[in-house]
């Protein structure tokens, strides 16, 4: 987390050993955490343990919340490295952090992100390499 309160998270596509390399190289997280399980995992894994995804009805609108929000919370807490993702994943990722009350900000540039770029706070598409699919769904082109 830094000064300012941002936890910066990497989801990505990549594998588990190419995400870790890039997030170590990046910042994200240290080479003494590099492995530590609770700091990395893949998409599949993350939204298996979570349940998924239900709907309910709150004041008339339907909203989607993630079916296990303990489990959900306790992955939150550690999680910085997330491989292997589907757009399910990056999703599921994105709604259970806003329920939790963040404010939650997405960059991508495929149209497996469109999802997650349209459910966050804020979406920031790639303008130059992003797909089609990606640009519609991101609030700011970058």
């Amino acid at each position: 987390i830094t000064d300012a309160g941002v936890k910066v998270r990497m989801v990505t596509g990549d594998n588990i050993d190419t995400a870790k390399a890039i997030a170590v190289k990046a910042n994200i997280i240290s080479e003494a955490n590099r492995d530590n399980p609770d700091m990395s995992c893949e998409g599949k894994v993350f939204y298996e343990a979570c349940g998924g995804l239900i709907e309910k009805e709150r004041n008339g609108k339907i909203k989607k919340y993630v079916k296990n929000a303990k489990k959900f919370t306790r992955f939150a807490e550690n999680l910085v490295v997330m491989a292997r993702c589907r757009p399910e994943d990056k999703y599921m990722m994105v709604t259970g952090l806003r329920n939790m009350g963040h404010v939650v900000a997405v960059t991508g540039d495929g149209t497996n992100d469109a999802p997650a770029l349209k459910r966050a706070d804020v979406g920031f598409g790639m303008g130059i390499a992003g797909t089609a699919t990606c640009k519609e769904a991101a609030d700011i082109l970058i």
